[in-house]
């Protein structure tokens, strides 16, 4: 459907348009989030399953992120002479077409084809997936904030990702139970679905980004800056300073991240059912919290709700490692509290994730938030790299540790490289807009008038 009859059918008032789109994006989401559930979430399982060793995990966690992230540069370049719906578009058909290129090299190892090269071969056509799904962010992350009004990003973000968090939980649990189901001798066949499917909702979101209206964006001279001035100048400006932070704290999380489900699958022996409650815990307390978190963001600001998750992030590690005394108790023991930390990470997680998001778009303008984000997001993939890296090299070699095996020592070393951060970095951030105060006092107030009823009406 061309624009101009996209506007007879809905009118021509363009609110109505962005009011439509902001509800077709829900769709969109949901269609990705069964790619991402069914398929993303379930790449390192894969990779074990392909006889990847940590090494190999470390670099398929790192690698194609900040690859994917550096492509975005790339995108910058056609956003001035292409609609930034096209550009979207192809790049999630192309995404697509990845996923059955994953399954192949599958397909190879199991039939005995280049099967000690399959961790290569999967890291190679993983990365190109990646690349295709990151190069699109910049152009998706202008097109939505030209279609979200200011001032709302936190409710209407907070609420998408809620029902996408849904449908991701949903993908993942139904994943979990085929995966247990043919883990035996036909565990492939177990991959070849999820990943089919994977395929099949990335081709919906398709459509649905298609159906999306794209509001006019218009270039001023002088709004362009090269990746060199921006990191010449970084330290210099409140974005800069802000975008470093969260590569620091990246490296400190992605040493420890990629990890958690090895050391499930391989130290602990979980099922793939364990291994799936324990995901699900994290993505469950995400989508209780999300609508509070953005109810909380729009009123306190994106700065308070950073500093109060990030702070509590680095505690997540920490938590892992200890789990490491409950080892010999009964597995039910510790299935429990795996499950208890990951819902206290996602619940700092969807806060914090959350409040980044949100902070670009209300500190740059608009012409200028394909660039930023762009440059933004190749410090997130340069920390995911680090992260990773060191993760992978650590995790891999032959030590011990005052009697700790080389996983859990990576947990305690993700912790004092998440702590350092927050406490150098958030307190020279400046909000970007004016909000409420939030201090001790509020918090007080706060916490002591948590009655069960006020929670439920705070999470609805």
């Amino acid at each position: 459907m061309k624009k101009s009859q996209k506007k007879e059918k809905w009118g021509n008032n363009e609110e109505i348009l962005k009011k439509k789109s902001r509800l077709i994006s829900i769709k969109e989401g949901s269609a990705y989030a069964v790619s991402d559930g069914a398929g993303m979430r379930y790449i390192t399982p894969y990779a074990l399953s392909l006889g990847a060793s940590n090494a190999h995990i470390g670099i398929l966690s790192s690698l194609p992120t900040l690859v994917g992230q550096i492509a975005q540069l790339f995108t910058l370049k056609y956003i001035e002479t292409q609609p930034r719906k096209r550009i979207v578009i192809i790049g999630v058909l192309l995404q697509a077409i990845m996923w059955l290129l994953v399954l192949l090299v599958g397909g190879l190892f199991y039939f005995n084809v280049f099967k000690s090269s399959a961790p290569l071969l999967l890291i190679a056509v993983y990365t190109l997936l990646t690349i295709f799904g990151a190069a699109i962010v910049p152009a998706w992350i202008s097109w939505m904030r030209d279609i979200v009004p200011f001032g709302t990003y936190g409710h209407y973000f907070a609420g998408r990702s809620r029902i996408v968090g849904t449908v991701t939980l949903s993908a993942m649990l139904l994943a979990g139970f085929l995966l247990d189901h043919f883990k035996q001798t036909k565990i492939f066949i177990g991959f070849a679905i999820i990943f089919s499917l994977s395929f099949a909702a990335r081709m919906i979101s398709a459509f649905y980004l298609k159906e999306q209206y794209e509001p006019k964006f218009k270039f001023h001279d002088g709004y362009y800056f090269s990746i060199w001035q921006f990191i010449s100048k970084m330290a210099h400006n409140n974005f800069g300073r802000f975008t470093l932070f969260v590569c620091l704290l990246h490296i400190g999380a992605y040493i420890a991240s990629p990890f958690f489900a090895v050391y499930m699958l391989k130290q602990l022996n979980f099922s793939y059912v364990f291994f799936t409650i324990v995901m699900l815990s994290s993505t469950v307390s995400t989508l209780v919290f999300l609508k509070a978190w953005g109810k909380f963001s729009d009123r306190y600001g994106t700065l308070k709700t950073m500093k109060f998750c990030g702070y509590l992030i680095s505690l997540v590690p920490l938590l892992w490692f200890f789990s490491f005394f409950l080892a010999d108790f009964h597995p039910y023991a510790l299935l429990a509290y795996l499950v208890l930390i990951e819902m206290f990470s996602g619940v700092l997680w969807a806060g914090f994730n959350l409040a980044t998001s949100n902070f670009i778009l209300e500190d740059v303008t608009q012409e200028r938030v394909p660039i930023c984000v762009a440059y933004y997001n190749i410090f997130l993939g340069l920390g995911l790299f680090i992260g990773g890296i060191i993760g992978g090299i650590v995790s891999s070699a032959n030590f011990s540790f005052f009697g700790l095996s080389p996983l859990l020592f990576i947990f305690l070393l993700s912790f004092f490289c998440r702590i350092l951060p927050p406490l150098f970095m958030l307190p020279i951030l400046k909000e970007t807009r004016k909000v409420d105060g939030f201090g001790v006092k509020q918090a007080k107030d706060l916490v002591f008038s948590l009655t069960p009823s006020r929670v439920l009406r705070m999470l609805k």
